[in-house]
This record gives C-alpha cells, structure tokens and sequence, in this order.
C-alpha cells in the first residue's frame, strides 16, 4: 500500500478540526465499547440495509456467501473502516478514503490483520472525483454532518457514482428530536460518543439531501429510518427519520 504524505487532503468539503477531533480517537475506532460504540451498534442495520438493496438492484441472492462480489464499492469518510471490511468480506472490491491520516493507518492495520484486501487511501472525495474514477456504489455513512461544505462533497461523490450505480447516505435529520436525543441523550447524557462530536446546525434533513443529489443527477428512492429500542438495546431499521435516517437512490444513465 502506497504511503501518503502528511499533509490534509484539499477540497472544499475537508473540516480541518473534524479531522483533528476524530484524530484523537484512532486507536479506538475497532473497539466496541469505546468512543465509537454507537458505530459499531449501527453496524447491523446499516449493513443490512446496503446489502439488501444492493442485492436487489443487481439480481443477487443474499443468502450467496459473497453476494456483492464484482461490485466496486467507495465508502467515503470510512474512518477505521467499521463499514468497508464487512462489506469486503460480503466480496465487494472496496475502496475506502478519508482524510484524516490517522484513520486510514488504523483501517490498513486492521484490515491486514484480517487478512482484507482494501485499497484504503487518505484523499478527499473532491480529489477522488477530479482522477475520473467511479463506482458501483458509493457509500457516505454518518459523514454529511462532519463536512464543511456540503454541497461540494455531496457533487463530488454522485461524480463518484457509474451510471447506473447506487447512491448510500446515512446522517442524522435536523430536528428538536434529534437535539435532544442525538447530541444531549448520545453525547451529554449516555456518551455514546463524545461530547462536542456533532454539532446540530450541521444535521441534514432528508428534503435537503434529495434536493442537492437531484440536481447532481442521483435520484433518492428510499429513505428509511434507524431506531434504537432501550428495551432490546439494539438498532433497527424503521420509518422513523426524526433522529437517524439512511437513503439510497440511482445515479442517471
């Protein structure tokens, strides 16, 4: 795997100080009851969900032991890369990128631990879309609510997407709902993650992404929502979209 240099990656959706906060936190990204705990429990639903409809959409039998195998995949923002291995191991080739340099060498160690093979890289999506490359499928998972410029990452990574391909956003909705339960319950109150992780004028509602994907030629066809039961203490998929919501549309042919 190729080494690259110190510097952050340029584009205009990079927020130097997320970086430098989830930098803080790499050595914790593969541990589940540490800082990204809350990750680790979303994994079930989010994965399900992006197999299930990836699966439909190219004909696949998901009970296949590799029923994404042939697809290209790009998780972007894949932080230690809690989404990309498993989808590895589903058979997508994936590629995976990040801009903090920290993440990236805690994703590649922990991937050839396991023995993946994931071309992980420390660019932005920006620069990625500049080398004229894409994907089956991109992913852009609990990231729209870290970036600095919105409508730059989310132009970049539709350019991401092949005709044809599908499109994964999973964030959190701005509402009272998720205020309370997303940054005083998560962050003040359960620390689920840590506190000042995310800032709520920055949460997206679901009107807006579909807005600005449109107009970037990706079409949302789905958005579901992702619920947490205090009974069963367990994240489900469900049509509630006040707090945590996951859509996936197609990019035009």
């Amino acid at each position: 795997m190729t080494q690259e240099n110190s510097e952050t990656p340029g584009g205009a959706s990079v927020e130097r100080e997320e970086i430098a906060r989830f930098a803080a936190l790499a050595e914790d990204w593969w541990r589940p009851d540490g800082s990204f705990r809350a990750l680790h429990a979303l994994n079930i639903p989010r994965l399900t969900y992006i197999r299930d409809r990836l699966c439909r959409q190219h004909g696949r039998d998901i009970r296949d032991g590799s029923p994404l195998a042939g697809l290209s995949l790009l998780d972007i923002g894949c932080g230690g890369g809690l989404i990309a291995e498993p989808l590895a191991r589903l058979g997508a080739e994936v590629t995976a990128i990040d801009a903090g340099g920290d993440a990236i060498e805690a994703a590649r160690l922990h991937a050839g631990r396991s023995g993946l093979d994931i071309d992980y890289r420390r660019i932005s999506a920006e620069e990625l879309a500049a080398e004229d490359i894409q994907f089956d499928c991109v992913l852009t998972l609990e990231v729209v609510e870290h970036v600095a410029d919105l409508e730059s990452f989310l132009a970049a990574s539709a350019q991401l997407v092949r005709p044809g391909g599908m499109f994964f956003a999973a964030t959190l909705n701005r509402t009272a709902a998720s205020y309370l339960l997303g940054i005083v319950a998560a962050e003040r109150i359960l620390r689920w993650v840590p506190p000042g992780m995310h800032q709520w004028s920055k949460f997206v509602r679901p009107s807006e992404l579909v807005a600005s994907l449109r107009s970037h030629g990706v079409a949302i066809d789905d958005i579901s929502g992702l619920t947490y039961d205090p009974l069963s203490r367990a994240w489900a998929l469900s049509r509630k979209v006040a707090v945590n919501y996951i859509a996936s549309g197609t990019k035009k042919i």
